[in-house]
């Protein structure tokens, strides 16, 4: 199978990729989708060199001593940087780990799988199942379109301009802005420690509603919703639309809020909401 050692700025033209697997410690890696033959760039590169290999079909990038396993526990320093830029088909399964580098995926509609230490990950027009699992880095999504999973512990989530069937997203202390669209059934299930919930839905959304917060304020744009509040709890339940949806959301102490927008109109100002649970 090929294999090379890159120790400086490269390009490597490249049969059919199925299968990409990216690992970087420092720099930026960008995979893009593409209708015309794959290439790996390598614009900049400083400290240990960059293993790849193309078996299979599958093109991986990494380290030598850099796992997809133990990503999220390499913590020694290191000087190592790379400027990684890959193009692949769009239906190519695509699984990138950064240390502290920033990543960005655009196109893609196979399965996406990502993990960050600290790095910001960003990711427009991606169709297929994403899954993300974070320390504190942040993840930016626009044009998502199907299943999202996200877990961090202080890294925020913010998506825009995109129809969810299942948005599952659990943090610590991270934040998790989402306006989205719902599809016929969508589940939205989000549950923080501390942090801060905000979602737009558009005013046709259909979808039961369950917003809970021990210690913070809850609130929605949307009338009809029930508001109660009990010693150690708030809470906003009902229906939206014929309720074919479901979107959940705990919270320990983070702030709750639910805003309504036109459908697929710019976010909104500053509204007060109708409903607010105190």
């Amino acid at each position: 199978m090929p294999r090379w050692t890159v120790d400086a700025s490269r390009t490597i033209d490249l049969d059919d990729v199925v299968a990409l697997r990216v690992r970087l410690i420092s720099g930026t890696v960008a995979v893009l989708s593409t209708g015309e033959r794959p290439y790996l760039d390598v614009g900049k590169l400083a400290g240990q060199p960059l293993l790849v290999s193309h078996e299979a079909g599958i093109l991986t990038v990494t380290y030598e001593d850099l796992s997809w396993e133990g990503l999220l526990g390499w913590l020694r320093p290191a000087q190592h940087l790379a400027a990684v830029t890959i193009t692949v088909p769009r239906d190519c399964p695509t699984q990138v780990g950064v240390v502290n580098a920033s990543a960005v995926v655009s196109g893609i509609a196979g399965r996406t799988s990502l993990k960050s230490v600290s790095g910001r990950i960003t990711l427009d027009g991606v169709t297929g199942p994403v899954d993300a699992d974070t320390l504190s880095g942040d993840v930016e999504a626009q044009g998502l379109d199907g299943r999202v999973a996200f877990k961090s512990v202080s890294g925020d989530l913010t998506m825009a301009d995109g129809t969810v069937e299942q948005l599952d997203a659990k943090t610590v202390s991270g934040r998790v802005t989402a306006d989205i669209g719902l599809a016929s059934g969508a589940a939205v299930r989000i549950a923080t420690l501390s942090g801060d919930v905000t979602i737009r839905l558009p005013a046709s959304a259909s979808t039961e509603v369950d917003l809970r917060s021990t210690a913070g304020r809850v609130q929605s744009d949307f009338s009809g919703l029930q508001a109660s509040r009990s010693p150690g709890a708030s809470s906003l339940t009902g229906s939206l639309g014929a309720g074919s949806g479901r979107v959940s959301v705990t919270t320990m102490s983070g702030q709750v809020t639910l805003l309504e927008g036109d459908d697929r109109e710019a976010a909104p100002g500053g509204a007060a909401p109708a409903g607010d649970a105190r």
